[in-house]
């Protein structure tokens, strides 16, 4: 059994790319790993061509085995279910910078899985999966332009950090990943709060320098250990038969693709010519694909490639983009705020034909997402959910769960929303946004960024600066590249780049990039975020003349939620023997819940301000200290035959004596007073035992202070 090993800097650590030792039945398969975490990576492709497909079918799995982390699977089969949402957005993290690099026309069926063996707390394994996936194509005989490398990167104190770990990315002001090749940048995903251009651009160049010794030990591997690339064979279409196409297609297509704006009308428009073209297939029975007749969907493609040539010839030599606007063009914007009357917070946005109307809902501690992770159990009191159904796109199909495209697009606008959100002391609350995209021609997760600021603005959260986004699209060749603002769907279809941006006025609190070139160079790429900025800054302007700045108060139907901090060698007393007393406070006061930390920060929610001022009240008297010569409100809570004992303070009771009840004699406590009854109280002494003696009638005409 032959091994092989090569070795790469992983930030202040070192990874190994190792193969030939496992999975050695999969065309390429290596085990990476960084201190105490390995990921097994396989790369599969089948023998034959998949018949009819007129696409790439790539798949990605990434799968975190809980053994790895030396833990047993929660639920009743105790065995790993379907992916969770980290398992998700890791595949299409690992998907999304390989997938340019396979051949064009390729349709074999190609498969890679990542599997999470053994985990440390300090190093992330998706940094290892997406790196060994590029690893296992390379020394697969799998069909593989180049090798990719990614990295994490992080920044504390103004200072970058490659790879950081666990601990150091809770305080970092960023958290990127990015993948690139020697030449360029390949893909981005990540985070960041409110941080300016500039710093962005620097980070990423210091992401590409910090990615090339991936790369090189990935070429050191493959010429150790690589085996010859096969030859795959690719559909080509004879000559004559697509000239043949656009010189029937070509003359109403020009005029269709001259400016026609609604996206409904012009693909009626295009249909019709497709139709046409297809409506009598003798005219190309003098052309053949191999032995096979022309068919239907080989004039399809040909149809493709005009619609692609069409759009990239009007930009390059037009500056006009197909639905007639210029290249920096943004769509019509229109916003509005408290769309819905009885959710607490909602917002619609619409730019061009892409429409999202967000909601947000305001609930309690108990609301919060419970996270099981490789990394432990953590708590998540932000949630955005995205939804995308069917008729946005006027297009018919089941409804069910949502799929990797609506997780990854709700994981976006997340984190572009995330970073401006007040503290947990600021806003006590949990939030859940919904984002209902109710028209799709392009860039639905930046409406849904737009739509779910102005959303939580409207239930009153105090957010740190409005935040919007817009998508940058890319039409190039080999001599010319040119960037478009705001693309819709035609242009992310057929163009070579979807770069959205989603920030602030101050700075960018989110980036996703996607390309179907190899790469895109820095300086490219620098121009692009600066083009964003751009259109950025006039939709906050917009959404700024909807609602300038959040309202002064959560919403009628929210719950009331407040704070308190509780002394912690007092919360046995708070909670009571099996929650004696924290039930007959909620009761008492009408809250809804009292949440309470190891650390004694209490949570209190109410239906309203009344209940929640109760309750408030009461638990800040618990802890005053009594203080002689005040008046309390005192409750009668049992009476003995030389006095009434009265609860005048949370927990803490004083004794009325006989004589001390009435500004007249009074023989038996019975005859004046009866156990619930409440009345003002003066305390009157506190004695050496310290027992608190109390008067009524001292206190008669007087209410409590």
């Amino acid at each position: 059994m032959s091994v092989t090993k090569v070795e790469a800097s992983f930030g202040k650590n070192i990874f190994t790319i190792e193969t030939g030792k496992l999975a050695k039945q999969a065309n390429g398969s290596v085990v990476v790993s960084c201190g105490g975490t390995v990921v097994l990576v396989t790369a599969c492709m089948a023998r034959t061509i998949r018949e009819g497909l007129d696409f790439f079918p790539l798949s990605v799995e990434y799968q975190e085995k809980t053994y790895s982390a030396g833990k047993i699977p929660g639920g009743f089969f105790k065995r790993e279910g379907r992916p969770t949402e980290k398992e998700i957005l890791t595949s299409r993290l690992i998907d999304r910078p390989i997938r340019p690099l396979f051949p064009e026309g390729l349709r074999n069926e190609v498969q890679v899985e990542a599997t999470v063996l053994s985990a440390d707390p300090e190093n992330d394994p998706d940094m290892l999966a997406m790196n060994g996936a590029s690893a296992a194509l390379m020394v697969s005989d799998i069909p593989f332009a180049s090798p990719v490398s990614a990295v994490r990167m992080g920044m504390i104190n103004g200072e970058f950090i490659v790879n950081p770990t666990y601990a150091q990315r809770a305080e970092s002001a960023l958290d990127f990943i990015v993948s690139g090749d020697d030449q360029g940048i390949v893909m981005i995903e990540g985070d960041a709060k409110e941080i300016p251009e500039d710093t962005i651009k620097k980070m990423l160049s210091a992401a590409f320098e910090a990615l090339q010794d991936g790369l090189k030990a990935q070429r050191d591997l493959q010429k150790k250990a690589g085996k010859p690339k096969v030859e795959v064979k690719t559909k080509a279409l004879p000559p004559e038969f697509v000239e043949k196409v656009r010189a029937m297609a070509m003359p109403r297509m020009t005029e269709i693709f001259k400016g026609m704006a609604d996206k409904k009308a012009r693909e009626a428009a295009i249909n019709e010519v497709f139709a046409g073209l297809v409506a009598d297939m003798s005219v190309f029975a003098d052309f053949k694909v191999g032995e096979a007749e022309i068919s239907d969907k080989d004039v399809a493609a040909v149809f493709e490639i005009l619609q692609y040539e069409l759009i990239r010839e009007n930009v390059f030599t037009k500056g006009q983009r197909v639905d007639g606007r210029g290249l920096k063009d943004i769509r019509d914007l229109s916003a509005e705020a408290g769309v819905l009357p009885r959710t607490h917070g909602s917002a619609l946005f619409t730019r061009g034909q892409t429409q999202a109307m967000a909601i947000v809902t305001l609930g309690t501690k108990v609301d919060e997402q419970l996270i099981e992770s490789l990394e432990g159990v953590s708590y998540r009191k932000f949630m955005l959910h995205y939804n995308f159904p069917s008729f946005s796109v006027g297009e018919t199909k089941p409804m069910r769960g949502p799929g990797r495209r609506e997780i990854g697009h709700g994981a976006l606008a997340h984190r572009a929303l995330e970073g401006v959100l007040p503290t947990e002391d600021e806003f006590p609350y949990t939030i859940r946004v919904v984002s209902e995209v109710l028209e799709s021609n392009g860039s639905s997760s930046m409406a849904t960024v737009c739509s779910g600021c102005l959303a939580l603005m409207d239930a009153g959260v105090p957010i740190k600066a409005p935040v919007a986004g817009i998508s940058i699209g890319l039409i190039s060749d080999e001599k010319r590249s040119v960037l478009i603002t705001d693309i819709q769907g035609m242009e992310d279809h057929f163009g070579d780049m979807d770069f959205k941006v989603a920030g602030s006025s101050t700075g960018i609190t989110a980036i996703q990039l996607d390309l179907k070139v190899r790469h895109i160079t820095l300086d490219l790429l620098s121009e692009a975020i600066d083009q964003a900025r751009q259109a950025r800054e006039k939709i906050l302007g917009v959404m700024h003349a909807t609602l300038p700045t959040h309202r002064p108060n959560t919403s009628e139907f929210a719950p009331r939620i407040a704070t308190i901090q509780i002394p912690q060698d007092r919360i046995g007393e708070v909670i009571g023997p099996g929650g004696k007393h924290i039930r007959k406070i909620i009761e008492m006061t009408g809250a809804t819940g009292i949440d309470i930390d190891d650390d004694g920060k209490a949570f209190i929610s109410a239906p309203d301000q009344t209940s929640l001022d109760k309750v408030m009240k009461y638990l800040s008297s618990m802890f005053e200290e009594p203080e002689i010569g005040k008046v309390y409100q005192g409750t009668v809570m049992r009476i003995m035959n030389f006095g009434a004992f009265c609860e005048f303070m949370p927990g803490k009771e004083g004794l009325v004596h006989v004589s001390e009840l009435a500004n007249k004699f009074v023989k038996d406590p019975n005859e004046v007073v009866k156990v619930g009854d409440t009345f003002p109280v003066i305390l009157v002494e506190i004695d050496e035992k310290g027992r608190c003696n109390l008067s009524r009638k001292r206190a008669e005409g007087r209410t409590a202070d």
